[in-house]
């Protein structure tokens, strides 16, 4: 039985967002609107079984995927780049997400949630880059 990702959640601390962004090639201007946009985002979880619905949203964004465990879906980069995606499961309660992107060259991303207890545990990465995000269940 796959752990419950399910419930909204509300950011309670991030780290090297921009750092991340400056790593996807993001000129300053951009790096200080996204930043701002997305220090408070609201992220809403569905989840029946391996299958998932994600969104997030922002004061300047909202973003949704959608997808099963162990299928190829396609999504957005966090730079809004295209790409092919593939979830799994690292560990029991957690998904780690390999990014492909489809038509341009870039970094290898990747994302991953993990819960621990009521926390929720984003973590972005770009080649050696990591920004880390923790949320609570609301």
């Amino acid at each position: 039985m796959p752990p419950n990702f399910a419930g909204t959640w509300k950011m309670k601390s991030s780290e090297n967002f921009d750092e991340l962004l400056k790593a996807l090639g993001v000129n300053a201007m951009l790096r200080k609107v996204a930043g701002a946009a997305a220090a408070k985002p609201h992220v809403e979880i569905r989840q029946d079984g391996e299958q998932f619905y994600i969104k997030t949203s922002t004061s300047v964004r909202t973003t949704e995927i959608s997808f099963r465990i162990g299928e190829e879906f396609g999504e957005e980069t966090v730079d809004g780049r295209k790409c092919k995606s593939l979830a799994t499961w690292e560990t029991e309660n957690k998904i780690y997400c390999k990014q492909t992107l489809v038509d341009q060259d870039g970094p290898i991303t990747y994302w991953s949630r993990e819960l621990r207890g009521d926390e929720l545990i984003l973590i972005f990465g770009a080649d050696d880059v990591v920004c880390t995000r923790i949320y609570m269940r609301e």
